[in-house]
């Protein structure tokens, strides 16, 4: 069965397939062990459910660019970050295990990262904010319909902010703008232009 959904999800462009049923952790590192390795496709776990998640090359130009901009925001800034990208971040107590797109320590190294990015191209939805409230994530930004948005940890549930509280100089709109630019060198250079003149 396992053989067959695969086949049936590496069909498809950027699609999303949660695996009916309710999985234990033991199941779900069992079934994570027969695809791990398979190219673009992600598993998640959360609370029994285990979804896949195909990774198209939209997402991952988007995503990449992303992480170029805002690399090059934290060093024009004089930020210091340390990147992880989308190191898996899983807990067997909190019954979660799951990889954001990019993630970011601001300043120092913690338990887990200070911010993460999802980016959404064809379907998800900020539902996926459950499984960052378990590891308490302090920010999570989403790109969705070209656009950002932010979540900032309020108490025990995340509240969307119109800027970053890690980033609040930080030009969203430009940031957006520049990351559907067709040419990754012109983005690089109006990105940059943009925020040297907020100084």
């Amino acid at each position: 069965m396992t053989a067959q959904i695969l086949s049936e999800i590496n069909t498809l462009a950027e699609q999303r397939f949660l695996l009916p049923g309710s999985y234990s952790w033991e199941q779900f590192e069992a079934i994570e062990s027969l695809v791990g390795d398979a190219p673009g496709l992600r598993i998640t776990y959360l609370d029994g459910w285990i979804e896949f998640m195909t990774l198209g090359e939209d997402h991952e130009q988007i995503k990449s660019v992303l992480a170029i901009l805002l690399g090059i925001y934290l060093f024009e800034k004089g930020i210091n970050f340390i990147p992880v990208g989308s190191a898996t971040r899983r807990e067997q107590a909190k019954k979660v295990s799951f990889e954001p797109d990019e993630s970011y320590y601001i300043g120092d190294k913690k338990e887990h990262p200070d911010l993460a990015v999802e980016v959404t191209i064809t379907s998800g939805s900020t539902s996926k904010l459950a499984k960052y409230l378990r590891l308490r994530i302090p920010e999570v930004w989403f790109w969705k319909n070209n656009q950002l948005a932010v979540y900032r940890l309020r108490g025990d549930n995340y509240e969307q902010v119109s800027r970053s509280e890690f980033l609040p100089e930080l030009d969203l709109a430009l940031l957006a703008r520049c990351v559907l630019m067709p040419s990754t060198i012109e983005a690089m250079t109006e990105f940059q232009n943009g925020i040297r003149q907020v100084d």
